[in-house]
């Protein structure tokens, strides 16, 4: 290697002594005609990092081959004359500043060569590169202070747990500058550590339930073989649960009390078990050992707490057996046996269960209770009786009473003793099963009802008996054309039956009289056809023909009923295709409840309109006795119907009244259908001033008379207006009172003014 390395480096040395020499030769020859090539000159640059000798210091040497008094050397770059310069005469360079490899490698420089009288260039610009020498002036550093690994307990040895990575800022390149080597300082016995930075398992017996985490403290060095420098890190090691032991019982036994009525599946007590696994490798079995009561009771397991309920499996009697002693097992059968420890890979516990004793229902000796019977069988009347008995050593009587029933009614009766009994036939045909739940109470010594009960469901099935006739199942209106050949299929009819179908056979179907145009064929499917017998109707004689047809069920006994098929004959065309057919009046039924509500509503018509005859009659009879009171001066009429209001002349002839106001005689040339009346003359202008004048003199009548009935009448009279060619009717505008006035023409105005003329006639 020696000798190869040398011969390297003297290689170029050789080779540029040979090119000087034929460049010289060259140059000698030519000298005459070229100029002379000129070359920078100077050594490989380099230097140290961090020399501590005093600043500057010396990196190289730059020259030129020029040959001149004048000339100047000079560098240029990022770093030139500020970390590196260089002496203008010699060309040595020099470092200004203490270099750091880590920092910066290597500083790329330019050198020139210039006239210093007039900075010209004297040679092209040659670029140089300096490099920095390592030194090994760093310590490895952790990339972290703090690792974390976990590895499963129990691991054999060399099992991976981590890596750790430290880094140094030194030349790799160079020989233990850069190289690292890790060594475990704390916990070396539990853990190692390889030249890359792996932590591995140093024993195999690293238990979790005894020590679940560890933290050892690894160093970092360089230069290895040397003391170097160094620094640390710390790792924490997790060690992760694996299903190595089996769950122990917290006491060696366990009693309970429950009462005799606690449910089936209720919970009668828990038992504890121990596992030092973490939850996730919990996975306890429990199961009875010894003990005649495994079919009585059952364990579960709690997935989230691992304890074992007892249930029981079936309903507990206090009075058959007042103790139950088993003993039980926990085991986990999911251990790995690989790493199984001393101790025993089961745990037995004995359990103690006292029954307490309580005032229980009482118990039905059977159940469902299931009767059948006959319909419509009016000798039955006890179909049987449920049974019940006081559990408890008092032994008490039971009494009966039904709850519910379906369908509801009173349809099935219970005794206080039990007795299922039918108070009137059953009828299948309305319900095929009555079903009705039974309550038992017991009878306290005091004679009140305990309000503790057990309920028993009776069933009682109705068997049929064949007591309805088959029905036909009409169509929708048949028809037949009116030239319809012989052995046409008018309609295809069926039936059915309320009862029972009837294992013998089918419906049976038949033609009450032979003596029409119409034939019945039977199916043999519990249908039959309706065909045309001779064909040809003739719709002059008959245009709906009535076909009543017998129908029986082949029952015992058989029972048959006669239906009316109602078949239209119509024209067709030549293909057969209905053309015209009379409608037929269809029947409507009207059910109960319809036909009470229209008597209802009819009858409340009735008592209305008497009611409304009898307010007539009696308003009537008032009026009549009021006329004929001599204390009751005036009364007021109410009419419903109105005028048309002022311009309106059309429905009265109010001319008669204006000729009698201002000419003051009877018209006779005017025809008219009442008879006309001569006002008294008096003032025809009225207003709002009269009117009052005429209330208050009313009132003072009213004030001063004594002889009056105690209360007071007050009339107010509408006034038409001056508008009005009819004026004011009132008589509150006339110059006389009452008494001057005959109102006997009043009887010639028609019977429009009937009322009238009685109100102001004279009496009788």
């Amino acid at each position: 290697h020696l000798i190869l390395l040398f011969s390297l480096f003297l290689a170029p040395v050789f080779a540029d002594k040979e090119s000087q020499k034929t460049n010289q030769s060259f140059s000698s020859n030519n000298a005459s005609h070229k100029r002379l090539k000129r070359d920078w000159i100077w050594n490989q640059m380099h230097i140290k990092e961090e020399i501590d000798t005093p600043l500057p210091h010396h990196v190289g040497k730059i020259t030129s081959s020029v040959r001149n008094s004048n000339a100047k050397y000079i560098i240029e770059g990022e770093y030139a004359n500020t970390i590196f310069k260089v002496e203008e005469t010699s060309g040595d360079v020099y470092a200004f500043e203490r270099l750091d490899r880590e920092k910066k490698a290597e500083y790329e420089l330019t050198a020139l060569i210039i006239d210093r009288r007039n900075n010209q260039s004297l040679e092209r610009p040659s670029k140089f590169i300096i490099k920095v020498y390592d030194i090994n002036d760093n310590v490895p550093v952790f990339v972290q202070k703090v690792f974390n690994g976990s590895v499963p307990e129990m691991s054999p040895v060399g099992t991976s747990v981590t890596k750790v990575t430290a880094v140094d800022a030194d030349d790799p390149t160079v020989t233990g500058h850069a190289t690292v080597t890790y060594q475990v300082i704390k916990g070396d016995e539990y853990f190692t550590v390889d030249d890359s930075g792996v932590i591995s398992t140093a024993r195999a017996d690293l238990d979790r339930e005894n020590q679940s985490t560890y933290e050892i403290i690894v160093k970092a060095k360089d230069a290895p073989g040397s003391s170097g420098d160094s620094s640390t890190a710390t790792v924490i090691i997790t060690l992760t649960d694996i299903n190595d032991n089996f769950p122990v019982f917290k006491h060696p036994s366990f009693h309970f009390k429950v009462p005799e009525n606690i449910s089936v599946g209720g919970e009668v007590g828990r038992v504890k078990v121990e596992d030092v696994d973490e939850p996730q490798h919990r996975n306890t079995k429990y199961s009875f050992v010894r003990g005649d009561y495994r079919d009585t009771f059952e364990i579960v397991a709690n997935p989230f707490t691992n304890e074992g309920i007892i249930k029981p499996k079936k309903p507990l009697d206090f009075e058959k057996v007042a103790e139950y002693r088993f003993d039980i097992e926990a085991t986990d059968p999911t251990v790995d046996l690989r790493y199984f420890k001393s101790g025993g890979s089961r745990s037995i516990s004995t359990v103690t269960i006292e029954v307490t004793d309580v005032d229980e229902p009482p118990v039905f000796t059977k159940l469902p209770y299931e009767f059948k019977v006959r319909e419509n069988d009016p000798e039955i009347r006890t179909l049987g009786s449920v049974w019940a008995h006081d559990p408890d050593a008092a032994k008490r009587k039971i009494r009966f009473i039904r709850r519910r029933a379906s369908p509801n009614g009173d349809y099935i009766r219970v005794s206080d003793t039990g007795i299922i009994q039918l108070p009137k036939p059953l009828d299948r045909e309305f319900s095929s099963s009555y079903n009705i739940t039974v309550a038992a109470q017991e009878i306290l010594e005091d004679g009140r009802l305990s309000d503790r009960e057990s309920h028993a469901q009776v069933h009682v099935i109705v068997t049929d008996e064949n007591d309805n006739a088959p029905e036909l199942v009409y169509p929708e209106e048949p028809r037949v054309c009116e030239n319809a050949a012989p052995g046409k299929v008018i309609i295809r009819i069926s039936a059915t039956d309320k009862d029972e179908i009837s294992p013998r056979g089918f419906f049976k179907y038949s033609l009450a009289t032979e003596d029409s145009n119409f034939s019945l064929v039977e199916n043999h499917d519990n249908t039959a056809n309706i065909t045309v017998k001779y064909g040809q109707f003739n719709r002059e004689l008959a245009k709906i023909h009535y076909l009543p047809v017998i129908i029986s069920d082949n029952g015992d006994p058989e029972l048959s009923s006669t239906n009316t098929l109602v078949i239209s004959v119509c024209k067709c065309n030549e293909k057969g295709n209905f053309t015209f057919c009379e409608e037929r009046a269809k029947q409507v039924g009207v059910s109960i409840q319809a036909l009470v509500a229209i008597f209802i509503c009819i009858f409340t018509i009735i008592v209305i309109a008497l009611l409304i005859l009898l307010r007539k009659r009696h308003k009537k009879d008032l009026s009549g006795l009021g006329r004929n009171v001599a204390e009751i001066h005036e009364q007021l009429v109410t009419y419903d119907e109105e005028g048309g209001g002022e311009m309106d002349t059309t429905s009265y002839d109010v001319s008669v009244l204006n000729s009698v106001r201002k000419n003051g005689i009877k018209p006779e040339a005017v025809p008219s259908p009442y008879a006309q009346v001569q006002k008294p003359p008096g003032n025809i202008t009225s207003g709002a001033g009269e009117m009052e004048m005429m209330i208050e003199v009313k009132k003072d009548e009213a004030d001063n008379d004594r002889d009056l009935l105690p209360y007071d009448t007050l009339h107010i009279y509408g006034y038409e207006g001056a508008e009005s060619i009819a004026e004011s009717l009132s008589s509150l505008e006339s110059g006389s009172s009452d008494s001057d006035i005959d109102y006997d023409f009043l009887n010639d105005w028609g019977p429009r003014f009937k009322m009238l003329a009685e109100l102001y006639g004279s009496e009788p």
